[in-house]
């Protein structure tokens, strides 16, 4: 197995104190790598980062269509959503759409991620309840499959028809037998593969058009809403949400926990995965945006880009202690 490899370097002052290391690859409409760093075949957990391969069957199977779900509901599927006003009240519209209601989630509570939702329910003296989830979206879609289905109301387990048809396009799209899975922060099987199968997988989706067959049309309807709502994916603030409204719908990008990423780029018909080995999620957003940046998909002085990449760190005085950047290896061509 090849190391992890810097991705993104931390400097205070003069001083390199911290490095994060990690696996990144760059994939074509074919299957072949067009850049790699790190190992590309090492085992990885995709986490949310997954959730656009975990909606594939909300479509394959014409629940979708049955309940008249739109773009942003579709978008919400693919979500890891703040928990505002703007993610909740459309979660419960959903469910009361589809005739079920907070207890039929099995994603759990969740204190919201945006700070207005959570400082009202703090005021309020009221707890979280699974519409808050930031899977909610997620779990919407799952309920809205098993209702259309009339399945088990365990629709999590690993081996519930919806799981079993998750993985199914999971293996199909990755091009590889998963070795396994672990269970995901809200509950849900997350089914491990390659660094280099996912980025195939997100090469499909970027290469997909409606009308080339089911999978390619469920495919490119879930990348057409997440770029069309990209502040249902994540939310103000989130790297999603900003760096998608910055390259202004031409790339899909996608956060999982534990520093992975992901984007889909139809112009290039390219997907990209990468994973930092610590599980910091400065790292991974440095580096997606770098990766980015090198291939004249992102404005590199873009203020949603400076955010995240050759980013001023400041202390709580104001003063400028250093920077976030990429490392050399991933530097932009154009300052490399």
């Amino acid at each position: 197995m090849v190391q992890p490899v810097p991705l993104a370097e931390i400097w205070r002052g003069p001083f390199l104190e911290s490095v994060h290391l990690g696996h990144a690859v760059i994939v074509d409409g074919t299957g072949q790598i067009v850049e790699a760093w790190g190992d590309p075949s090492v085992t990885v957990l995709p986490r949310s980062s997954s959730k656009m391969l975990q909606a594939l069957p909300l479509i394959e199977s014409g629940a979708a269509d049955a309940f008249g779900l739109g773009q942003e509901q579709l978008a919400l599927a693919c979500a890891s959503h703040n928990g505002a006003a703007i993610h909740t009240d459309r979660v419960r519209a959903w469910l009361d759409h589809i005739g079920m209601t907070d207890d039929d989630f099995r994603c759990g509570p969740q204190e919201p991620g945006d700070k207005e939702a959570r400082d009202a329910l703090i005021c309020a003296h009221d707890a979280p309840c699974q519409y808050h989830n930031n899977c909610s979206g997620k779990h919407s879609g799952f309920l809205t499959l098993n209702k259309h289905i009339g399945g088990d109301p365990e629709y999590v387990q690993t081996d519930h028809p919806i799981q079993r048809a998750v993985l199914d396009g999971f293996e199909d799209l990755t091009q590889e037998a998963s070795p396994g899975f672990g269970i995901d922060g809200c509950s849900a099987p997350n089914f491990a593969t390659s660094l280099l199968g996912m980025a195939r997988a997100m090469a499909f989706y970027a290469n997909a058009k409606e009308g080339q067959g089911v999978r390619a049309s469920a495919a490119a309807r879930l990348r057409d809403a997440m770029v069309a709502y990209p502040e249902l994916v994540a939310g103000e603030g989130r790297a999603c949400t900003e760096l998608m409204r910055a390259m202004d719908g031409r790339v899909a990008l996608k956060t999982g926990a534990e520093a992975f990423f992901i984007a889909i780029i139809p112009e290039k018909g390219w997907g990209i995965a990468l994973k930092v080995a610590d599980g910091t999620t400065r790292g991974a957003e440095c580096a997606i945006a770098a990766l980015l940046v090198r291939h004249g998909l992102l404005d590199a002085e873009h203020p949603a880009t400076r955010k995240r990449m050759n980013a001023v760190i400041r202390n709580w005085r104001g003063i400028e202690t250093g920077m976030i950047r990429p490392a050399e290896q991933i530097l932009p061509r154009a300052n490399g």
